[in-house]
């Protein structure tokens, strides 16, 4: 009975521990199909402000961005056109400040606007945090908002 009893135990902590060792998702990477990788790699890296990484493939039709740590952001050329897309599904980045990120867009040409499609505006969300969205070349959105969090 008694070895019963210790089975039991051994097993019931095992049970009970195993979730808990198991580590969570982490994100790796969100991979964009995109029409002209120049034109995008550009784009990412001077308006958005991201930093390249190398990639392994060397192929000429990829660029890979960190965007947090141990996640990256792919750019894959090879589709087709630029495509419309609902602004519900975008990247978002967060920045110190969205009125400097703000003249960075207009100093560009590039047009944005508030969750309600107010151009030129920033929606200020209930809990503080200001936001805007804008489109990349290919008609992907992109949120950037100054969340501290």
């Amino acid at each position: 009975m008694k070895k019963m009893l210790l089975v039991v135990i051994v097993l019931f902590y095992f049970a009970k521990n195993y979730g808990q060792n198991q580590q969570k998702p982490l994100l790796n990477h969100i991979a964009q199909y995109v029409v002209d990788l120049k034109t995008s790699t550009t784009f990412y890296t001077d308006i958005v402000g991201l930093d390249t990484i190398p990639e392994p493939f060397h192929d000429g039709r990829h660029t890979w961005f960190s965007v947090g740590p141990k996640s990256h952001l792919h750019l894959i050329q090879g589709a087709k056109e630029a495509a419309a897309h609902d602004k519900n599904t975008h990247l978002c980045f967060t920045v110190a400040s969205v009125q400097e990120f703000m003249t960075v867009l207009k100093k560009n040409n590039i047009s944005y606007e508030n969750w309600a499609g107010e151009k030129n505006a920033a929606t200020n969300r209930v809990d503080g945090v200001k936001q805007i969205y804008f489109r990349d070349p290919d008609g992907y959105w992109l949120e950037i908002n100054d969340a501290k969090d």
